[in-house]
């Protein structure tokens, strides 16, 4: 029988938002060996990417805010950052959806699997990576289009990778599956994002004003600390929404295309056979 319960990294049936959320979490747990210390140099390297426009937009660590006096430079910085987030999240997408199909047939997925090249395609993975950057900077640019823009490319590493589609299907079809049910998936990908937003938010000031606090931050160093507060938070929230789309993909399959069904009446073929064929 297919896991069940709430042990199950993700059960195959539809699940609640909850449930989902909770799949996201148990599927980061059992990759974090992978997922966080990549997570780790690629949010470093994204802080370093934002440390310039930083100083060119004037705003000071640990929230950044807006200085109104340089509200264009700031607005490039948002525009610079949303981009970034989604980039990595779309990388991260790889191993995690890996480790997503694995899980939904009741095996945990080592690392070496995880990060074997074979099938990984992550030359078509960067090049869409570098894709859906394009677009968020875009979307961002015009402020309430994030929304969209992000609601709708969170399945297109999964879809890559899990769905084998043609790298120009994979936004195609990332799309298609975020508007099914009258766009539950984009909106729980929204929803998603924002839970953790909070939760870096808080993280990130918190970490930095504690230590002010208690007189440990060097006025001369602040802002390089700042960085280092925010890659740690961004290195556990980045992977874990990587991990909620690779789960929010595969239950909107289950949900829309009735992959639960077919799984269950497959006695033969490859996982990964399976998850073509129900995909056809």
């Amino acid at each position: 029988m297919p896991d069940a319960g709430p042990t199950a990294v993700l059960p195959r049936r539809p699940l609640t938002v909850g449930e989902l959320l909770d799949s996201a979490v148990l599927l980061l747990r059992g990759q974090a060996r992978v997922l966080v210390p990549l997570a780790l140099a690629l949010a470093v390297g994204e802080q370093l990417l934002l440390y310039p426009l930083r100083l060119a937009a004037d705003v000071e660590p640990p929230v950044w805010f807006v200085e109104f006096d340089h509200f264009g430079m700031y607005w490039l910085l948002l525009a610079v950052g949303a981009a970034t987030e989604a980039m990595i999240i779309t990388l991260l997408g790889n191993p995690a959806a890996r480790a997503a199909g694995g899980a939904l047939f009741g095996r945990t997925v080592g690392p070496r699997e995880v990060l074997r090249p074979a099938g990984a395609r992550w030359g078509t993975t960067v090049l869409l990576t570098a894709l859906v950057g394009l677009v968020m900077w875009v979307a961002a640019l015009f402020g309430p289009a994030w929304f969209i823009g992000f609601a709708l490319l969170g399945a297109v590493a999964p879809a890559l990778v899990v769905d084998r589609v043609h790298p120009l299907r994979a936004p195609l079809r990332a799309a298609t599956l975020a508007v099914r049910g009258g766009g539950r998936a984009g909106g729980i990908r929204l929803l998603g994002y924002l839970s953790w937003w909070i939760v870096r938010l808080g993280l990130g000031i918190g970490v930095y004003y504690g230590l002010d606090a208690l007189d440990l931050v060097d006025r001369a160093w602040a802002p390089w600390l700042s960085l280092a507060v925010w890659a740690g938070v961004n290195s556990v929230a980045y992977p874990a929404l990587a991990c909620l789309d690779a789960v929010l993909h595969l239950e909107t399959r289950m949900r829309t295309e009735g992959l639960d069904i077919r799984l269950s009446r497959a006695r033969t073929g490859t996982p990964e056979a399976v998850l073509l064929a129900a995909d056809r």
